[in-house]
């Protein structure tokens, strides 16, 4: 969110609507172990990593949770909060004692539909977020379960 773009990271939130959603958020602090959300719960929430380490996993059936992806300093962490029927999609456990920027999903909409304009650009820079997970995940399930090499 508040890193400049690069070619493996999706695009960051232009600066003034950044400013705008940060008055909204409240500094949130969470231990190491502690999840952030479960796969299949209700998404009222997302968070933008200050500092720690954030793991997206997913459920299989019969094995331990697969990590997907470990986030990072100034990463989005959760964006099923922004699509029907808002119900996460992958479980997020904080790897590292983490703080994070937390934001009221309802809240955030409402300012989203108040103004299309941010609306717009929120929506952008969630949608990227989704395409790079996407493809982490794919690149990582074939890493996990694939033919040997096949994530390559």
């Amino acid at each position: 969110m508040f890193a400049p773009p690069s070619p493996s990271m999706p695009r960051a939130l232009p600066l003034d609507h950044r400013d705008r959603l940060v008055r909204t958020a409240r500094e949130v602090s969470f231990p190491q172990g502690t999840r952030l959300f479960e796969e299949g719960g209700r998404a009222d929430r997302f968070w933008v990593i200050r500092t720690g380490t954030v793991e997206l996993d997913m459920h299989v059936p019969g094995r331990r949770a697969a990590v997907i992806e470990r986030l990072g300093h100034n990463e989005l962490v959760g964006w099923s909060w922004l699509f029907s029927p808002h119900v996460w999609q992958l479980g997020a456990e904080a790897a590292t004692p983490v703080r994070v920027y937390e934001f009221d999903a309802p809240a955030v909409l409402a300012l989203c539909e108040e103004d299309p304009v941010l609306g717009r650009a929120v929506a952008r820079w969630v949608g990227d977020v989704v395409a790079h997970r996407l493809h982490a995940s794919r690149i990582r399930l074939l890493d996990l379960y694939g033919p040997y090499g096949a994530g390559v």
